[in-house]
């Protein structure tokens, strides 16, 4: 009887290792947006290129309307704090999930700077905003870069946040995603998460920030998202000359300790594309300052970008 229990013990065990390992499972559908919908905050609208999930505080607010665009993988629950200071503020202040991360679809598509400014273009449209003021976190400021080329007259502030927009990329000729890119990529997944914490300067200050991020790891088509933006970075220097010509007032914003974007790579650069920007060193913070040191990072957001 024990060596029964004992081995029921092992099976038990290895057969809840084996769950934990499993990734991309989970189609996001119809079934999936029905299943999460009493579940979150905000609400799900069909754009062109499927379903994307949003959250929206104080809709007729006369402040002003904040947009925050997250990076490369994380969604938007990377900007709670903001998105939560801006709302007791008063202001208007919406925040999405891109194509492929967060509750938002993922198609089949190619995951470039244009998707994801159309995205937001169109979800923006819908709600009726005119004109915003745009965070971009990291890759994200890819994005409002994009959306000031495509729609000027939407924006009102740049405000670029640790972003990876300004380095010269030279995108790889053939651009799609095979299976087994996909499949190689998945077999990092069991240390992506951790990697994660690389962003923070003391990541020992979140410590469920690994586990959230692995929930992510669970939808069918993530890794492919992720390559396929990748393989569809270009340089933006068209946008950003067009942006300094236009006029339209820029904020960058960067973490003193950011291993991650190194201010060092791309400053000369930065400086002949965006010459008039207004800059901000946030100390004690590294690749994410909106969360690390967010009492310096707000000081500049409502003392210096909004009363601009």
């Amino acid at each position: 009887m024990k060596l029964l229990q004992a081995l029921f013990i092992i099976l038990f065990f290895f057969s809840c290792s084996e769950k934990q390992t499993v990734y991309e499972y989970l189609i996001k559908d119809e079934a999936f947006k029905t299943d999460k919908i009493d579940q979150v905050n905000g609400a799900f609208v069909e754009l062109s290129n499927g379903f994307t999930y949003y959250e929206e505080k104080n809709s007729d607010s006369t402040l002003g309307t904040l947009v925050l665009i997250h990076g490369f993988s994380v969604p938007s629950y990377i900007w709670e704090e903001t998105f939560q200071s801006a709302s007791i503020k008063g202001y208007r202040v919406i925040r999405m999930d891109l194509y492929g991360r967060g509750y938002s679809e993922n198609p089949d598509v190619a995951y470039s700077d244009s998707l994801f400014a159309n995205q937001v273009i169109e979800l923006l449209d819908y709600l009726e905003v005119s004109k915003a003021n745009f965070f971009g976190l990291s890759n994200g400021g890819r994005v409002i870069s994009k959306i000031a080329l495509l729609n000027p007259d939407i924006v009102g502030r740049l405000v670029y946040v640790s972003s990876s927009g300004f380095w010269e990329k030279v995108p790889p000729y053939d651009r799609t995603v095979s299976e087994e890119e996909i499949k190689a990529f998945i077999t990092t997944y069991p240390t992506l998460a951790q990697g994660q914490l690389a962003d923070l300067k003391n990541p020992e200050q979140f410590p469920e920030w690994d586990d959230k991020y692995n929930q992510l790891l669970k939808y069918k088509g993530f890794g492919r998202a992720l390559l396929s933006t990748l393989k569809n970075h270009q340089t933006l220097d068209k946008e950003h000359q067009f942006i300094h010509e236009s006029g339209i007032p820029v904020f960058t914003i960067w973490g003193e300790s950011d291993q991650v974007v190194v201010y060092d790579t791309f400053k000369d650069r930065l400086e002949q594309l965006l010459p008039n920007r207004v800059e901000v060193f946030i100390t004690d913070a590294a690749h994410l300052p909106q969360m690390e040191n967010q009492e310096a990072f707000e000081t500049f957001i409502y003392g210096s970008v909004l009363n601009n």
